[in-house]
């Protein structure tokens, strides 16, 4: 009876001290996640610090561009419609007055227009910061197909970035300030809500542009499959438009068919992605069944 308690008291104290070692390993983990948080939170500190100085550019000539009639879209507007003379479609005036309507609406505005912006600044670090913290658990094959993931990523964003800021923000504020039921409404719109209209349009762009990544990274754990993005590419068409109807708060056809076009073409990318991926996961496999076949 003795030796049994025994044995059970030593497996106890194993059973302990492995979960003990699990908890440690878990406690490390949040260690090294906090440590990663920290720098990350460091690095947007500096770049709003940057943003915060330099603000006078950022708001005159980045914030209110696209309420400027002289905005980079607007002028290709007016040389389009020269070319294929239409005059309708060129933009000489965006109507609507922007207002401050809080005693610290201002300040309040440098301050989550400066964050904004280094948020946008600092992603490629940030990226950089998730890689770090993912990969130790990668193993070499995993680590060098991976490798591009900052690069990728974050060339991507700044696609979508710049693809809102320019095409999607002119075209959506274009038409929403022209839009009128009556005259004897004006529009007058809050600072606060037309700094959430552009930075909602950019970043969301910029969110959406990240769609190869994450089917590449879908493919990689053998959850996404070219055949199935093949198969479902008629859903994935009602999708594309939602996502594009969500995005683009305006009804017009054009300003969403003009979002929904380059997300059509990452779709599509993305197939080709993941077709890239299945194919070297069918070579690896191949390979591996070779070389247990030939030491049977």
């Amino acid at each position: 009876m003795s030796k049994l308690s025994g044995k059970k008291l030593i497996e106890t104290i194993k059973n302990k001290g492995k979960s003990l070692e699990a908890e440690m390993s878990f406690f490390d983990h949040l260690e090294v996640l906090r440590w990663h948080l920290i720098r990350s939170a460091i690095a947007v500190a500096v770049f709003m610090v940057v943003a915060f100085s330099f603000y006078d550019f950022i708001f005159d000539t980045i914030i209110m561009g696209p309420k400027d009639a002289n905005f980079w879209t607007y002028r290709m507007m007016c040389k389009i419609a020269d070319w294929v003379n239409a005059p309708d479609f060129c933009v000489t005036e965006v109507p609507g007055t922007i207002i401050n309507t809080q005693m610290a609406g201002q300040f309040i505005l440098q301050i989550n227009s400066s964050l904004i912006i280094a948020v946008m600044m600092g992603v490629p670090y940030l990226l950089y910061e998730v890689w770090l913290f993912v990969k130790p658990a990668l193993n070499d094959l995993e680590r060098k197909s991976a490798s591009g993931f900052v690069f990728y990523a974050s060339l991507l964003f700044a696609l979508g970035v710049l693809f809102g800021y320019f095409i999607v923000v002119p075209l959506a504020m274009n038409f929403l300030a022209n839009y009128s039921i009556s005259t004897d409404i004006s529009n007058t719109i809050t600072i606060d809500n037309y700094l959430s209209f552009v930075a909602t349009l950019t970043l969301g762009c910029g969110i959406v542009f990240e769609l190869p990544m994450i089917i590449y990274i879908l493919s990689k754990l053998g959850i996404m499959t070219p055949q199935f993005m093949r198969k479902s590419r008629q859903y994935a068409v009602v999708v594309i438009l939602l996502i594009a109807a969500i995005i683009t708060p305006t009804p017009d056809i054009i300003t969403m068919l003009t979002v929904s076009f380059p997300m059509f073409l990452l779709y599509e990318l993305s197939i080709i992605v993941a077709s890239r991926v299945h194919r070297k996961r069918m070579k690896t496999d191949l390979d591996f069944y070779k070389g247990e076949k030939q030491e049977e």
